[in-house]
C-alpha cells in the first residue's frame, strides 16, 4: 500500500513539474511576442529592440524628466500626472494656421479612442505660452470639440517648455540637444511614452494613418502589461 501511494505521489510530482514548464514556456514566449516596440535613449531616434523589461531600464536610461505646468483650467498639472500611465505628447500654438489644426484633429483619433481609458494620457504643451494662457487654451480644446478629460493642453515659462520638448522629448530629433532654446520650436512630431516614462514611438501628426498606428502601438504597450514576469 506504502509503495502505491509512494509511486502515485512521484506520478503527481512528475505532472506538476511538467504543467510548470509548459507555463515557464509559455511566459517566455508570450514575453517575446509581446514586447515589439522600439525604445529610444537619444535625439537621433536610434531604435533599441530590447524584449526584457528589466534589461531595458537598465540599458535606456533616458525617461521624460519632471514638469509642472497651467492646464487649460488654470490647474498646475505635473509630472505625476503621468506616473504609471502611458502619455502621448506633441506642440501646438493655438493661433499656428499651418499644421497645429492638423495635429489636433489627428490626434483627436487617438483621444477618442481611449477617451474611457484613464490609464492613457495625452498632453498638448503650447510653443507661444506668452499668448496661450489658460483661457485661451480653454476655447481651443472647447473650438476642436475635445471632451476627453485626460487630455491636458498645457502653459508655462517658455524656456521650461523649450528645454522640456528638446531635451527630454527630443520633439526636433537629431537637431533636440543642439539647436539654440531661444529658437522658436516647431514640430509635427508627435512621442509616445511608456508607463516608466521611456520614449517608445515617434509619429506625424499631420498624417492619420500614423495616428491610426499611434492607436495600434497603444495597445501593444498595454499588452506589455500582461506577460507574465
Amino acid at each position: 500500500m506504502v509503495y502505491w501511494e509512494q509511486k502515485i505521489a512521484k506520478m503527481y510530482r512528475i505532472v506538476f513539474l511538467l504543467i510548470s514548464s509548459v507555463f515557464l514556456l509559455s511566459c517566455s514566449e508570450k514575453k517575446e511576442q509581446a514586447i515589439k516596440l522600439p525604445y529610444y535613449n537619444a535625439p537621433d531616434f536610434t531604435p533599441f529592440f530590447i524584449n526584457d523589461t528589466k534589461i531595458a531600464h537598465a540599458k535606456i536610461t533616458h525617461t521624460i524628466s519632471d514638469f509642472n505646468f497651467l492646464d487649460e483650467d488654470s490647474i498646475f498639472i505635473s509630472n505625476k500626472i503621468i506616473e504609471g500611465k502611458i502619455h502621448v505628447a506633441d506642440f501646438i500654438f493655438t493661433r499656428c494656421g499651418s499644421i497645429c489644426p492638423i495635429m489636433t484633429s489627428n490626434l483627436k483619433l487617438v483621444s477618442d479612442a481611449f477617451q474611457k481609458d484613464t490609464s492613457v494620457v495625452l498632453l498638448s504643451y503650447s510653443v507661444t505660452p506668452w499668448i496661450d494662457k489658460p483661457a485661451v487654451l480653454k476655447k481651443y480644446k472647447k473650438d476642436n470639440h475635445i471632451e476627453n478629460a485626460q487630455w491636458y493642453f498645457l502653459t508655462g515659462a517658455k524656456a521650461d517648455i523649450y528645454t522640456l520638448a528638446r531635451t527630454a522629448y527630443f520633439a526636433e530629433e537629431d537637431i533636440g540637444f543642439s539647436k539654440d532654446s531661444a529658437e522658436f520650436l516647431h514640430t509635427e512630431h508627435v512621442l509616445l511614452i511608456d508607463k516608466s516614462k521611456r520614449i517608445r514611438g515617434i509619429y506625424n501628426g499631420t498624417l492619420a494613418l500614423e495616428m491610426q498606428q499611434l492607436i495600434e502601438d497603444i495597445h501593444t504597450l498595454k499588452e506589455e502589461e500582461l506577460v507574465c514576469k
